[in-house]
């Protein structure tokens, strides 16, 4: 969107639901009535309603369900986190786009979204299902003054941001679950996926990048089929539509003081609210490490550092689980 049409916008907005003639419009940003008119055809073809009342000038009368930055700040409650927004339609990454960026040099809080993946990233080199202009899907480039060693308490950190906006949407933290190290679950099935990626200095970190991808209103049915039954989206559970724009918005909103808090006091500045919705701790899990071995055990906890701790299954000393595939024994077929 260009400046002349965004400026346009916010004056519509203004108007608070009544008209604003394109006169008024014309002196206020200095330029001539046809040049207006353009701004509201190019808002049009983005979507917008925008209704011409004879003699009294435009009406803002809906805007689309478009992920735009306009739409997102509007109204936004942060003072770093998402300020400058980069919008796509598609994109292969999200992640590698804000990867590329933070070596550029952007600033702390920078945000990417796009309405659709075409490469979208998961952990462990998996694909991240990403349907257009359904789910909500953004990389944020942060800036910690860290060692790497601390860097995974961002990841439950985001977790604990993504989990309490999904609570206050449908309205139940008691359905709402992080399963370690980067999922959030909804009803017992997956809704979120998180990963971090990090560039370093030595042994500090010089910027990491946190990929967010969050089902709001994809179909469950239209999921493939591999894992299918292990996922949801917020509007299959609900039963009804998601507003996107509102919920990227309370995301960005919930995580920069969580974000905040994990910069001051590590893991330990988050881990009340972490704790408040894991609920691994007791249940028996399987962990595939990244040499593709699998052994069982069951969860004591997380460690200081984010780690899982895990009894084993055959009796062994305690383990210290920091990185591969932990899957619940409740959800293996």
């Amino acid at each position: 969107m260009n400046n002349g049409a965004a400026r346009v916008l916010e004056a519509l907005r203004r108007a608070g639901g009544g008209t604003c003639s394109g006169e008024i419009l014309s002196q206020a940003e200095g330029v001539s009535r046809a040049q207006v008119w353009k701004h509201v055809e190019a808002l049009r073809r983005d979507g917008y309603v925008i209704e011409a009342e004879p003699g009294e000038g435009y009406r803002l009368a809906s805007v689309p369900d478009r992920l735009f930055p306009e739409e997102i700040q509007h109204g936004l409650a942060t003072r770093w986190l998402a300020r400058d927004i980069r919008y796509f339609d598609e994109i292969d990454s999200t992640n590698r786009l804000a990867f590329d960026l933070a070596r550029e040099g952007v600033a702390n809080g920078t945000s990417v979204i796009a309405e659709a993946q075409t490469a979208g990233r998961g952990r462990l080199g998996r694909s991240f299902f990403s349907p257009p202009c359904a789910n909500l899907y953004t990389s944020i480039v942060l800036r910690p003054e860290a060692l790497t060693t601390a860097a995974p308490a961002w990841i439950l950190a985001s977790a604990v941001g993504v989990a309490d906006t999904i609570a206050e949407e449908v309205g139940s933290a008691a359905e709402v679950e992080i399963k370690w190290p980067n999922d959030v679950l909804l009803g017992g099935r997956k809704s979120c996926g998180i990963l971090m990626e990090l560039g370093a200095e030595a042994t500090r970190v010089a910027f990491l990048v946190l990929g967010i991808g969050v089902n709001l209103n994809v179909d469950p049915a239209t999921f493939p089929e591999e894992f299918r039954a292990q996922a949801t989206s917020l509007a299959g559970f609900l039963g009804r539509p998601i507003d996107r724009i509102s919920f990227a918005r309370r995301l960005y909103e919930n995580l920069e003081p969580t974000l905040e808090a994990c910069t001051r006091e590590g893991l330990r500045g988050i881990l009340p609210r972490f704790e408040a919705h894991f609920r691994m701790q007791g249940r028996t899990v399987r962990i595939q490490d990244l040499e593709g071995q699998s052994r069982s055990g069951c969860v004591l906890g997380i460690d200081e550092e984010g780690a899982l701790r895990i009894a084993p299954s055959d009796g062994g000393p305690e383990e210290r689980v920091v990185a591969g595939d932990v899957t619940l024994e409740k959800e293996r077929a």
